[in-house]
């Protein structure tokens, strides 16, 4: 989990108040943090540094000094800040004046994305630098996957020249002199020469071009995500206007990482001057984004799950009043209820609903319960009495393993060896290596790794990872998981659905369809049902020699010979079969 550090007297000047160590622990509750170590109290106040975990890796806003200060200081009850007048949003956009950068058209395919704004007002101490430094480095890092899909640099103001531009250069013939030295260097020196060219350089060593962004003198900013100039990317204690940019290949991260770092700022008394960058071609937010810019969207719920959710009785006023302890922005709607929600309503015969919009430093309201956790923060943790519970339960193992182990029992006994896999992998594994649409895959939306960045839908992707690293073993290799898979399905309430699966793999010079379905009707024997095969087209398999498993009407699974691409991609040079059973439809 994150940890920060914070300047004592920077953090509680920020707060508005001064809390002994005991007490800011358990305030640090509304901000899902906990004092990780009190400051060395022989220091003076400007040199104490209060360290801080974070327990959760959703809210990156909440990774630096004034973004724990700000959490702290709304739940105490104080006014919140009004960001309105430097935030831009769709169809009302803030004027830049000549604060323009330009996007060359080859950036594309480098490094497509670009958002900048400008800090103001008022010269910067040592404190803010530290945090300024430290923020970088944990929304680079962590939330920007160690500066792959988002970077962010920070310049001294008074010397650019406006507009400024992001362009595609060749690396071998560009050079500038990079932070911390004296002398410049080409592009492509930088990655095996500077210290940051050898921690960083892996991002961008493969491009036949290498980004640059350059004021419009051509003087150099910075090789994004790499370094900065010696010149312009130099930042001091005392600088008074400093423009920030971040970089990257996700618009949405990038615009949320700008709007965190400004509202911080503007926190800090600082004034904010948004930028406009102009791409060429479409991100997602429009050609020409200017930032700070709010592109959240607004997440509703129910007075009636929030008091079913939470087990307690709470009022319109008071769940507004939670909300607006968080920074959101609510509207409260009276609606009839309905055969699910007319138990916890009461005698009213009326629903509340919450239209809530968040600040524009946050975005991780994907659903109803979100909203409901805030409700609950936003009151209090201690506000909740624990009850004890009222029933005496006996633990048990659940139909759904029960049923699980007996199919388990019947692969052994058919020679097959069990596997245990991760749920979470890459796009190349589950999408690209199956030949298969991701239109059904559920994607992490802040994943930490590419490697985790999908649900797998199917067990068979894990089986033949395990094949491809196995060609050294005795063959016949007969290979089986019972485990979860889900997938996106409209029709349930979170939009997606997980379910036990069984999946089952055998790899040899004569693995073919014939011998894995005498092996599928065994264990549909043994589960107690019946079943016929139907005709189907899988890409994942080879077209004619697959079927699927149809019990009651329903199909329920589907086994064949996989198909020669899949088994390439997966540089595997048996034949395979294989198949997958929805254990929860035999139940």
């Amino acid at each position: 989990m994150p940890k920060i550090e914070v300047n004592e007297k920077l953090f509680f000047n920020l707060l508005g108040t001064k809390y002994d160590y005991d007490t800011l622990e358990k305030k640090l509750t509304s901000g899902k943090a906990e004092l990780d170590e009190k400051p060395d109290m022989s220091q003076s106040e400007n040199e104490r540094v209060i360290k801080i975990e974070l327990n959760d890796t959703n809210r990156p806003d909440l990774w630096s000094c004034g973004g724990v200060a700000r959490n702290l200081r709304l739940h105490d009850g104080a006014k919140r800040s009004d960001y309105s007048p430097f935030m831009s949003r769709a169809g009302s956009i803030k004027d830049t004046g000549n604060r323009v950068i330009t996007v060359d058209p080859e950036m594309k395919d480098v490094r497509p994305y670009m958002v900048s704004f400008v800090i103001s007002g008022k010269p910067i101490d040592e404190p803010m630098l530290k945090d300024i430094i430290q923020t970088q480095e944990k929304l680079c890092w962590n939330f920007g996957r160690k500066r792959k899909s988002i970077s962010m640099g920070v310049y001294r103001m008074e010397q650019i020249k406006w507009p400024c531009h992001y362009k595609a250069v060749d690396p071998d013939k560009t050079s500038f002199v990079p932070l911390a030295c004296d002398k410049p260097m080409t592009c492509r020196e930088i990655l095996t020469e500077h210290p940051k060219g050898k921690d960083f350089g892996w991002i961008i060593k493969d491009l036949k071009k290498f980004p640059l962004l350059t004021d419009d003198t051509n003087e150099v900013l910075s090789m994004a995500p790499v370094i900065n100039s010696a010149t312009l990317g130099a930042v001091k204690v005392g600088d008074k206007d400093l423009m920030v940019e971040l970089t990257g290949d996700n618009i949405e991260n990038l615009v949320l990482s700008a709007n965190i770092v400004a509202c911080d700022f503007a926190d800090a008394g600082y004034e904010i001057l948004p930028v406009k960058v102009q791409h060429p071609y479409e991100t997602g937010l429009g050609k020409d984004i200017v930032v700070p810019f709010y592109f959240q969207p607004s997440t509703k719920a129910l007075l009636s799950s929030i008091n079913k959710k939470l087990g307690c009785d709470l009022t319109k006023d008071q769940v507004i009043d939670a909300l607006s302890r968080m920074d959101n922005d609510v509207v409260a709607k009276d609606i009839p209820t309905t055969e699910k929600t007319e138990a916890y309503c009461k005698a009213n015969k009326t629903d509340v609903e919450f239209t809530l919009n968040p600040p524009p430093y946050r975005n991780d309201f994907l659903h109803e319960v979100d909203v409901i956790e805030d409700v609950m923060i936003g009151v209090g943790l201690d506000n909740f009495k624990p009850q004890r519970p009222n029933e005496f339960t006996v633990g048990h193992l659940s139909p759904v393993t029960i049923f699980s182990r007996k199919a388990k029992e019947i692969m052994v006994g058919l020679g097959y060896q069990e596997m245990i896999f991760n749920y979470l992998g890459s796009k190349k594994d589950y999408i690209d290596r199956m030949n298969i649409k991701a239109d059904k895959v559920i994607e992490i939306l802040n994943p930490m790794s590419e490697n985790y960045q999908f649900v797998r839908p199917s067990i068979i992707a894990s089986l033949l990872r395990a094949e491809s690293a196995a060609a050294n073993a005795i063959f016949p290799h007969k290979i089986f998981e019972i485990g979860k898979v889900a997938f996106l399905d409209e029709t349930e309430n979170t939009g997606t659905k997980t379910i036990q699966s069984l999946g089952f793999m055998t790899a040899s010079n004569n693995a073919n369809f014939n011998d894995l379905a005498s092996e599928v009707s065994t264990v549909l024997y043994y589960l107690d049902h019946k079943y016929e095969v139907k005709e189907v087209e899988d890409p994942r398999f080879i077209s004619g020699r697959q079927a699927a498993i149809i019990v009651n009407g329903k199909q329920v699974g589907i086994f064949g010979e996989v198909h020669p691409q899949v088994l390439e991609n997966w540089a595997i040079s048996v034949p395979c079969v294989a198949g997958e059973i929805n254990l929860e439809d035999l139940m």
